[in-house]
């Protein structure tokens, strides 16, 4: 038996063979005609876990003939960064085409590091492809970034998971001397969610298990092996996506006890606690909103203060913003208004501006009429003056709908004394 696990065994080695990602790398896609042309630059991957980052890394290192390099984030420090780049100084010819250096889950480098690399990719010393699960926008500085080009990779759909089954049982040295039916494959599907390394971890499970030759794979034995066998968090992140949608609709439920339990699943198992402050951030405006404003502020707090203050303290920071954003009030209505606006923006183009709310810093523009009519709130009694703001055909629509919470029906009854009837 093979000593590789059998994602290693399959990693493919050509453009030809990489399964998934027809927008970066299909025939006349971007990335692929930057392959193709033999010059790349430094690129950064963003996309979930078990997507092929490295492995596209690898495949346009072979392909360009590059010599490579790479770190991981986790485990390497500036020195290890210096070392590498030491090394492809040391290598440089007038002739010679530059090193590529990967970092792999570069959003985990601090600003130290990430600097130590910024004069290597700027002289070109090495080409540098970053692979990222997070936002880079968010995690990598910013000089850095405009020195990359970044691009998204995507969940693998239905067809690419399926086409690495058939892979895996007509390629691999192992499987092919197999008698494997695959009777069913909802259950191989469900749990990689378009993760392929996990797929072909979780294949290979199922297949070791059996003693015999000839295999069958149906859900039920998948789901029973699975149940026996699989962590269900670990610390390379693997079920990273599941463990933070239950974190997230355990507080949007108002369930703090749930909410907590998968705070402290994250925590255990290794979570960046930055990307743990930066989801309960989104959720304190998604979920929370106008039924408590003042979960927003408090969010903003604890990311600030989580970016301050290392692990193991910030575990109690976490857990207070965790247990305050589940115990609060529930609202969408910000986040309802926002996608029904931007849906009527995208459905009915640019509308003009009224003329009378029209900014009007030239003569002409006023002999134009720009401004004219214009009701100045402060002038009139409560500080409010009734007149239109929208576009005329955009009268009768409304965006924000209060919710029933107490601090919306504040607002509602607010905007009821002064639009009477519109509310």
């Amino acid at each position: 038996m093979s000593l590789q696990p059998l994602a290693e065994r399959l990693r493919p080695k050509k453009l030809d063979d990489y399964i998934g990602q027809e927008h970066l790398v299909g025939q006349g896609a971007v990335l692929r005609k930057m392959i193709d042309s033999g010059n790349i630059s430094s690129l950064i991957l963003w996309g979930p876990p078990g997507v092929g980052k490295t492995t596209l890394a690898k495949i346009i290192a072979n392909t360009l003939d590059r010599p490579f390099h790479i770190l991981s984030a986790i485990s390497s420090g500036v020195k290890d960064v210096r070392d590498v780049i030491d090394k492809a100084q040391k290598q440089q010819f007038f002739s010679r085409a530059n090193p590529i250096l990967f970092i792999d889950e570069i959003h985990r480098f601090s600003k130290a590091q990430q600097d130590s690399l910024l004069g290597a990719v700027e002289q070109g010393v090495v080409t540098l492809i970053g692979a990222t699960t997070e936002n880079p926008s968010f995690e990598v500085i910013s000089p850095l970034l405009s020195r990359c080009q970044v691009y998204i990779l995507k969940h693998l759909e239905k067809d690419d998971l399926l086409r690495l089954l058939e892979n895996a049982f007509e390629k691999d040295v192992e499987l092919k001397n197999k008698q494997i039916d695959l009777k069913e494959y909802e259950a191989l599907l469900r749990f990689s969610g378009g993760d392929a390394r996990k797929l072909l971890n979780v294949l290979e499970l199922v297949v070791n298990a059996e003693e015999s030759d000839t295999i069958e794979i149906t859900n039920d034995k998948v789901t029973k092996r699975l149940q026996n066998n699989l962590r269900t968090y670990d610390k390379n992140g693997e079920m990273h996506y599941d463990i933070i949608s239950a974190f997230i609709k355990s507080i949007r439920g108002s369930d703090p006890d749930a909410a907590v339990y998968w705070l402290a699943r994250m925590i255990d198992g290794g979570e960046d606690v930055k990307f743990i402050a930066r989801r309960l951030l989104i959720l304190a405006a998604e979920d929370v909103g106008l039924a408590n404003p003042n979960a927003l502020l408090l969010a903003q707090s604890t990311f600030d203060a989580v970016h301050q203050i290392g692990h193991p303290e910030s575990r109690i920071i976490l857990s207070e913003c965790t247990i305050y954003l589940a115990t609060s009030p529930k609202s969408n209505s910000a986040y309802e208004a926002i996608n029904k606006a931007l849906a009527t923006v995208q459905r009915t183009g640019d509308l003009p501006v009224p003329l009378h709310i029209r900014n009007a810093p030239t003569k002409l523009m006023k002999e134009l009429g720009y401004g004219k009519e214009y009701k100045y709130a402060h002038a009139y009694d409560g500080n409010f003056a009734e007149q239109d703001f929208l576009p005329e055909q955009m009268k009768k629509e409304r965006f924000y709908i209060p919710q029933n919470n107490a601090s919306e029906l504040k607002i509602l009854e607010r905007l009821k004394n002064w639009w009477k009837k519109r509310y």
